[in-house]
């Protein structure tokens, strides 16, 4: 039965792998892997101390640097398996608010077609109304149709497509 757990280091092994089915490059929405300057993954140092970031850029009392906007982060964990990332990004900046939204998540190309994705949205949905959102923005790219499915089967209503700094994303409201 799938969790979502805050980031751990002890899952290094399990995220390495996950990371591997990945294509090179590949955006991993949810993920927070922009938070870390040092992409040397593999290291257990390097790996640790993103870890720590993305479990402290949650807390309302550390300030964000420039850009960046307060978020929660959970991993979608079976037993120690890494499946997959969501996160909450409690309020949006004008980029979120273009292309980003307020969740974001990706799930490891071999635990895709599970239901995952919607089971994790649906999770995290409640935790946006405990920080007081009553409605939340949600985007995906044109093409994923696999992603547009998941918000809409949350409730998302789309709101339009656009043409953003990320390329052609659908942009939906899921009202809490």
């Amino acid at each position: 039965m799938p969790q979502l757990i805050s980031p751990t280091a002890r899952l290094h092994t399990s995220w390495l792998e996950a990371h591997a089915e990945w294509s090179p490059g590949a955006n991993q929405d949810g993920s927070g892997m922009r938070l870390s300057a040092d992409h040397a993954f593999a290291v257990p140092e390097v790996f640790a101390s993103w870890v720590g970031r993305l479990r402290e850029q949650s807390d309302p009392a550390r300030p964000q640097p420039e850009g960046r906007v307060h978020a929660t982060h959970w991993w979608i964990v079976e037993d120690d398996t890494y499946l997959g990332a969501i996160d909450l990004r409690h309020e949006l900046n004008d980029f979120l608010l273009r292309a980003g939204g307020h969740i974001g998540y990706s799930i490891r190309p071999s635990a895709r077609r599970r239901g995952l994705a919607t089971w994790a949205l649906a999770a995290v949905l409640p935790e946006a109304r405990a920080l007081g959102m009553t409605r939340v923005l949600l985007t995906c790219d044109d093409t994923n149709t696999a992603s547009a499915r998941t918000i809409v089967r949350n409730g998302g209503v789309l709101e339009d497509v656009r043409s953003t700094e990320l390329g052609l994303k659908r942009r939906y409201w899921i009202e809490l």
